[in-house]
C-alpha cells in the first residue's frame, strides 16, 4: 500500500470528484425522482459495481488500449451513448398515468435488478471512467511499497466505496424531496419524462464528444 499520509491525501482529492455532479449522480438522482428510493439505491450500487470493471481494467492495464486505440474507445463511447438514449426513450414513451384511474393500470416501475444491470452497464460503457483512473489513480502509487497493480485496486476500491456513499446520499435525498410529488399521477409522468430527457441527453453528450 502506498504511505498513510497519500491515502488521505487520495481519500481527500477523491471525495472532492465524487460530490461533483456528474453522469453517474445523475443517473442516480434521475431514477430516485421518478421510481423512487429504492431504485436510486440499486442505481447507486450498480455504478458503484460497474466501476470496479473499470478497476480491473486499469490494474490489467486494459484501459491503455482504449486510450491508444481510437477506434476501440470510439466503438465504446457510440455504445455507450445509444444505451443513454434508448433508456431515455424508453422513459420518454411509457404510458402515460395522469389520472387515478390510468395509475391503476401504470406499468409498475422497473424491477431494482433491472435498474441494477442498467446501472452497471451504464458505468462500464463509459471509457472516460476508464481513463479518469489512468490519469488519477498512478499519482498515489508508490511502486517501492509492492506491487503497482494491488495498490491500484486498492485505491480504486476506496474511491468506489466512498463514490457509492455520495450516491447512495443523493438517492435518498432525491428521493425524498420528490416522495410527496410523484404519489400523483400528473407529478410523476413529469418525472418520468424528466428521467428521459436526462438519459437522453447525457447520451447525446458521450456521442458529441466520442465525435471530436
Amino acid at each position: 500500500m502506498p504511505p498513510l499520509r497519500s491515502v488521505f491525501l487520495f481519500m481527500a482529492a477523491a471525495l472532492a470528484l465524487n460530490v461533483t455532479p456528474g453522469p453517474d449522480m445523475l443517473y442516480v438522482a434521475a431514477r430516485s425522482t421518478s421510481e423512487g428510493r429504492a431504485a436510486g439505491v440499486a442505481s447507486a450500487f450498480g455504478i458503484g459495481a460497474g466501476t470496479l470493471v473499470h478497476i480491473a481494467l486499469v490494474a490489467a492495464g486494459l484501459a491503455a488500449l482504449l486510450r491508444t486505440i481510437p477506434a476501440a474507445y470510439l466503438a465504446v463511447k457510440v455504445a455507450g451513448g445509444i444505451y443513454l438514449i434508448s433508456l431515455g426513450i424508453r422513459a420518454w414513451r411509457r404510458p402515460n398515468a395522469a389520472t387515478a384511474l390510468d395509475a391503476l393500470h401504470a406499468p409498475p416501475p422497473a424491477p431494482l435488478w433491472a435498474v441494477f444491470r442498467q446501472g452497471v452497464i451504464t458505468n462500464v460503457l463509459n471509457p472516460k471512467v476508464a481513463l479518469f483512473f489512468v490519469a488519477f489513480l498512478p499519482q498515489f502509487i508508490a511502486p517501492a511499497r509492492g506491487s503497482a497493480a494491488l495498490q491500484v485496486v486498492a485505491l480504486g476500491a476506496l474511491f468506489d466505496v466512498q463514490g457509492t456513499v455520495v450516491n447512495l446520499v443523493v438517492a435518498l435525498v432525491a428521493s425524498r424531496a420528490a416522495a410527496h410529488l410523484i404519489a400523483h399521477g400528473r407529478a410523476r409522468r413529469m418525472f418520468e419524462r424528466g428521467t428521459g430527457v436526462v438519459f437522453i441527453g447525457l447520451g447525446a453528450r458521450l456521442l458529441a464528444s466520442g465525435a471530436k
